[in-house]
């Protein structure tokens, strides 16, 4: 996503006036929420289309959210922003999903987001530009291990950091858990 997503001269608070008036209407719960969680508050007198990477990533998943659907498809929410925004993306997500009983497809990459908001996770496989394959939708742990073993990989939640960690190959992790067919153990 780039510049050209926002209309000319809007500021961030004129995206999201432009997207629901609550959103940027202090007390509101999608003030709350959603446009403070985000960070977007001390952002709404800058020009939209003057945003860092990850400021218009904000913005333009809070002016999605915003707007009142039964279903909302999100491309790669987590792109351009550090592990601490994906988190609060993804329980945004979430909150807002489960507030509104609303549904939401995301295409993404980041195992760390996909286990965060997904009830049920689809796997695509197959050879970039000849052919793919979706694989019917599973819950995350299910579709997670299916995938790694496909690939021979183990992964393991940190118990520091919380964080997912991909066991070294032939590790004492990786074998005991490969010896488990646990190969998604988050």
């Amino acid at each position: 996503m780039g510049p050209e997503f926002f209309p000319e001269g809007m500021t961030v608070a004129d995206v999201l006036r432009a997207s629901n008036p609550e959103a940027v209407t202090p007390g509101t719960w999608l003030y709350v929420e959603l446009t403070e969680k985000l960070g977007l508050v001390k952002l709404f007198d800058r020009v939209a289309r003057e945003l860092s990477g990850g400021e218009m990533q904000k913005l333009a998943i809070a002016s999605a959210l915003s707007r009142e659907a039964d279903l909302y498809l999100l491309d790669e929410p987590s792109a351009h922003l550090d592990v601490e925004e994906r988190l609060a993306v993804g329980r945004i997500v979430k909150r807002l999903t489960e507030n509104r009983k609303a549904a939401a497809f995301v295409a993404e990459h980041d195992v760390m987001m996909i286990a965060m908001i997904s009830d049920r996770t689809m796997v695509f496989s197959g050879e970039p530009g000849l052919h793919g394959i979706a694989g019917s939708p599973k819950r995350v742990r299910e579709a997670m291990n299916d995938l790694l073993a496909e690939l021979g990989i183990t992964m393991r939640q940190d118990k520091e950091s919380g964080r997912p960690r991909i066991n070294k190959e032939g590790s004492y992790l990786d074998r005991l858990q490969k010896a488990k067919g646990v190969y998604f153990e988050v």
